[in-house]
Protein backbone atom coordinates (compact mmCIF):
# COMPACT_ATOMS: atom_id res chain seq x y z
CA UNK A 1 0.00 0.00 0.00
CA UNK A 2 1.34 3.41 -0.90
CA UNK A 3 1.58 6.41 1.37
CA UNK A 4 -1.63 8.29 2.10
CA UNK A 5 -2.08 11.93 1.12
CA UNK A 6 -4.59 14.33 2.63
CA UNK A 7 -6.55 17.46 1.80
CA UNK A 8 -7.34 20.43 4.02
CA UNK A 9 -10.99 19.33 3.73
CA UNK A 10 -10.08 16.09 5.57
CA UNK A 11 -10.19 13.64 2.69
CA UNK A 12 -7.53 10.95 2.40
CA UNK A 13 -6.14 9.67 -0.89
CA UNK A 14 -4.32 6.45 -1.71
CA UNK A 15 -2.79 5.81 -5.14
CA UNK A 16 -3.52 2.26 -6.31
CA UNK A 17 -1.28 0.01 -8.43
CA UNK A 18 -3.28 0.84 -11.59
CA UNK A 19 -2.77 4.59 -11.09
CA UNK A 20 -6.30 5.26 -9.87
CA UNK A 21 -6.77 7.06 -6.54
CA UNK A 22 -9.06 5.92 -3.73
CA UNK A 23 -10.71 8.65 -1.63
CA UNK A 24 -12.37 8.62 1.78
CA UNK A 25 -12.73 10.87 4.80
CA UNK A 26 -10.20 10.86 7.61
CA UNK A 27 -10.82 9.59 11.12
CA UNK A 28 -10.65 13.24 12.25
CA UNK A 29 -13.53 14.13 9.91
CA UNK A 30 -15.52 11.07 10.93
CA UNK A 31 -15.08 11.92 14.63
CA UNK A 32 -16.19 15.51 13.98
CA UNK A 33 -19.30 14.30 12.13
CA UNK A 34 -20.29 11.60 14.59
CA UNK A 35 -22.17 8.49 13.55
CA UNK A 36 -22.59 8.43 9.77
CA UNK A 37 -26.10 7.36 8.77
CA UNK A 38 -26.20 8.07 5.01
CA UNK A 39 -23.76 8.53 2.13
CA UNK A 40 -24.64 9.91 -1.30
CA UNK A 41 -21.92 8.69 -3.65
CA UNK A 42 -20.77 10.54 -6.78
CA UNK A 43 -21.81 9.88 -10.34
CA UNK A 44 -19.29 8.15 -12.62
CA UNK A 45 -18.20 11.31 -14.42
CA UNK A 46 -15.48 13.96 -14.48
CA UNK A 47 -15.26 16.53 -11.69
CA UNK A 48 -13.16 19.64 -11.23
CA UNK A 49 -10.94 20.00 -8.17
CA UNK A 50 -13.01 21.34 -5.27
CA UNK A 51 -16.38 20.24 -6.65
CA UNK A 52 -18.67 18.46 -4.21
CA UNK A 53 -18.52 14.84 -5.33
CA UNK A 54 -20.33 13.09 -2.48
CA UNK A 55 -22.36 13.90 0.62
CA UNK A 56 -22.11 12.30 4.02
CA UNK A 57 -24.85 12.69 6.62
CA UNK A 58 -24.44 11.97 10.30
CA UNK A 59 -26.53 12.34 13.40
CA UNK A 60 -24.87 15.77 13.86
CA UNK A 61 -24.67 17.27 10.37
CA UNK A 62 -24.34 16.82 6.62
CA UNK A 63 -21.06 17.53 4.90
CA UNK A 64 -19.66 17.47 1.41
CA UNK A 65 -16.84 15.26 0.21
CA UNK A 66 -14.89 17.30 -2.30
CA UNK A 67 -13.01 16.22 -5.38
CA UNK A 68 -9.37 16.56 -4.32
CA UNK A 69 -8.04 16.97 -7.87
CA UNK A 70 -9.42 17.24 -11.40
CA UNK A 71 -10.35 13.78 -12.62
CA UNK A 72 -12.93 11.17 -13.54
CA UNK A 73 -14.71 9.00 -10.97
CA UNK A 74 -14.29 5.38 -12.05
CA UNK A 75 -15.91 3.47 -9.20
CA UNK A 76 -17.90 4.05 -6.02
CA UNK A 77 -18.03 1.90 -2.90
CA UNK A 78 -21.37 0.06 -3.22
CA UNK A 79 -21.09 -1.25 0.35
CA UNK A 80 -21.81 2.27 1.67
CA UNK A 81 -25.33 2.23 0.20
CA UNK A 82 -26.40 -0.56 2.52
CA UNK A 83 -23.86 0.01 5.30
CA UNK A 84 -22.93 3.71 5.71
CA UNK A 85 -21.67 2.82 9.20
CA UNK A 86 -18.53 1.42 7.51
CA UNK A 87 -17.34 5.04 7.52
CA UNK A 88 -17.61 4.99 11.34
CA UNK A 89 -15.97 1.60 11.75
CA UNK A 90 -13.14 1.84 9.20
CA UNK A 91 -12.82 5.32 7.65
CA UNK A 92 -9.35 4.63 6.22
CA UNK A 93 -10.25 1.19 4.87
CA UNK A 94 -13.63 -0.35 4.06
CA UNK A 95 -15.31 3.06 4.46
CA UNK A 96 -13.76 4.49 1.28
CA UNK A 97 -16.05 6.56 -0.95
CA UNK A 98 -14.80 6.45 -4.54
CA UNK A 99 -11.90 5.83 -6.91
CA UNK A 100 -10.93 8.28 -9.61
CA UNK A 101 -8.39 8.76 -12.36
CA UNK A 102 -6.66 12.10 -11.82
CA UNK A 103 -6.09 14.30 -14.86
CA UNK A 104 -2.53 14.87 -13.57
CA UNK A 105 -1.25 11.91 -11.55
CA UNK A 106 1.74 13.89 -10.30
CA UNK A 107 -0.61 16.31 -8.50
CA UNK A 108 -1.32 13.69 -5.81
CA UNK A 109 2.23 14.14 -4.47
CA UNK A 110 1.54 17.86 -3.95
CA UNK A 111 -1.16 17.16 -1.35
CA UNK A 112 -0.47 17.00 2.40
CA UNK A 113 1.62 14.11 3.70
CA UNK A 114 0.91 12.56 7.13
CA UNK A 115 3.13 15.04 9.04
CA UNK A 116 1.60 18.08 7.34
CA UNK A 117 -1.91 16.75 7.95
CA UNK A 118 -1.13 16.09 11.63
CA UNK A 119 0.06 19.72 11.95
CA UNK A 120 -3.15 20.91 10.27
CA UNK A 121 -5.48 19.08 12.65
CA UNK A 122 -3.39 20.14 15.66
CA UNK A 123 -3.66 23.78 14.56
CA UNK A 124 -7.42 23.42 14.03
CA UNK A 125 -7.83 21.83 17.46
CA UNK A 126 -5.97 24.72 19.07
CA UNK A 127 -7.93 27.41 17.21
Amino acid sequence: MSELRFTEDHEWLRTEADGSVTVGITAFAQNALGDVVFVQLPELQSYDKGAEAATVESVKAASGVYMPLDGEVLEVNPALDANPELVNEDPLGEGWFFRFQPSDASAVAQLLDQDAYDRLIKAQAEA
